[in-house]
């Protein structure tokens, strides 16, 4: 057993030790790093980002619109020449080319509207992160506490061991000396394995508070880290001077939620006005350049004559002034028209048009109208959204500061019940030493003692917890003097 104690003893020590080789994490950098890498803030940024392009793309929508198009079409049959605008039964290979742009010159003010609207809801976004930022925060200070409270567990586990060894060696000695009872070893064989389980339940639950900590700071489980324990020490502080309606009003202007959701009340009365504007008439100035070429245009002004010759017409019978006369027409045959280049049909063709257009609306199927009441309802429910996150803030304050109060009262009962525990655990210490008790009665004085310590350091965090939620409410930096 004696081995066994020893054992576990040793690997404790070790584990500590190969603990504090590790990399040490203070509690401000755990903060920040979980900033930095959790992924619900990640996920906080991104809405920011999705914000910021909503915006821009409000704010892209005051330039014109330019689009261009290319056609290459090959007619077949009849067909009308997109040059001449004539019909004709052969093979044409025809191509265009236009740009179209397009402004918005009015529409009911809906672009105007719509960024700031995409402002608002860029700060809002801005603000839900850094709320998100708030509660990671006060997950990884919980977290933090929780690791200190185990390791402290932990050490008065192991205290309690060396204790239970160094009452075997009194008792065994005591034993030798006659002036014990055999079985009385037993019963302190039997405090030893508890002592050990105790250290097993202690070591385990350091360990899982690490991996929660790992978890909100999106650390792989693998990864080994050691927190720095500095002295913490209860705050002077005293609960009962909390006052309700002083934290709450500080607390609305701490809080980002608070903020945006203040915001988005503001957005939402925006959107009335967009939606407004389906119901008014819109103004687009438009224009276009365009050309084409066909492979069926000749160019007449540069004809072949290489091959043309003077043909003599068949004699026609007519009447001039009432005197019978004969004419023949000479017709000139063999002139050959050039096919026209390709830049000559593109700078001749080139066409130019400028306009306005007036979108009146008359008749829509009252879809306007249904979307400016869908975005007076939600208005009113976003007022009732800020309403609800304002109370819920409220309720939660209210629940920290009688919490904060509970805990303080908690922890000076354990500090009562310690300070009692070792009393009655001296006087055992003295009497067992002179025999007056057996080993039992010295194990049931001692578990006492230990249990009250255990309840005063579990008090001890979560008072001082407790105050920093206070402290989070007041818009203050958390951190662990």
């Amino acid at each position: 057993m004696l081995r066994k104690v020893t054992l576990i003893f040793l690997c404790t020590l070790l584990s500590m030790s190969w603990g504090f080789s590790q990399e040490s994490w203070s509690l401000e950098k755990c903060i920040t790093y979980a900033q930095q890498n959790n992924l619900t803030v990640k996920q906080a940024q991104y809405q920011i980002s999705n914000a910021e392009l909503t915006l821009h793309g409000a704010k892209l929508n005051r330039y014109p619109s330019l689009n261009g198009s290319i056609s290459g079409v090959n007619q077949f049959g009849r067909t009308i020449d997109p040059t001449t605008n004539t019909f004709n039964n052969q093979q044409i290979l025809s191509n265009g080319l236009s740009l179209d742009a397009r402004v918005t010159v009015y529409n009911g003010n809906r672009i105007n509207n719509q960024i700031k609207q995409g402002k608002l809801d860029l700060e809002a976004a801005k603000l839900d992160a850094q709320a998100t930022i708030n509660d990671i925060s006060l997950n990884v200070a919980a977290a933090y506490l929780n690791i200190l409270l185990a390791e402290e567990q932990l050490e008065i586990a192991n205290k309690a061991l060396e204790q239970s060894q160094e009452q075997l060696d009194q008792t065994d000695k005591l034993i030798q000396a006659g002036t014990r009872p055999e079985n009385e070893r037993l019963d302190i064989l039997a405090q030893l394995a508890q002592n050990e389980q105790t250290i097993i339940d202690a070591q385990n639950l350091v360990i899982s508070n690490y991996l929660n900590l790992k978890q909100l700071l999106e650390l792989d489980p693998k990864t080994e880290i050691r927190i720095q324990r500095p002295s913490v020490e209860v705050p002077l502080a005293d609960p009962n001077a909390f006052n309700l309606e002083e934290i709450y009003i500080r607390s609305l202007a701490s809080q980002p939620q608070v903020r945006a959701g203040e915001v988005r009340v503001q957005s939402a009365e925006l959107a009335v006005d967009i939606s407004r504007a389906g119901l008014l008439p819109s103004i687009t100035a438009f224009g276009s350049i365009s050309s084409n070429y066909s492979s069926f245009a000749k160019d007449f002004a540069n004809p072949d004559l290489s091959n043309a010759m003077q043909v003599q017409g068949a004699p026609t019978d007519i009447i001039v002034n009432g005197v019978p006369a004969t004419v023949s027409f000479v017709e000139t045959v063999g002139v050959i028209f050039p096919d026209k280049p390709y830049l000559n049909q593109m700078e001749e063709n080139f066409g130019q048009l400028l306009g306005l257009s007036l979108n009146i609306p008359i008749f829509n199927n009252g879809q306007s109208r249904v979307a400016m009441e869908r975005a007076r309802i939600n208005v009113l429910n976003t007022q009732v959204t800020n309403k609800q996150v304002k109370n819920t803030l409220k309720a939660n304050i209210q629940r920290a500061i009688a919490d904060a109060r509970s805990a303080k009262e908690s922890w000076e009962a354990a500090q009562r019940s310690v300070d009692a525990a070792q009393a009655a655990f001296d006087n055992a210490q003295k009497r067992f030493d002179l025999g007056a008790i057996n080993s039992l009665g010295y194990s049931t004085s001692r578990n006492t003692l230990d249990r009250s310590k255990v309840d005063l350091v579990r008090a001890k965090y979560q008072y001082i917890f407790n105050l920093k939620v206070v402290d989070f409410y007041l818009g203050k930096e958390i951190t662990i003097n």
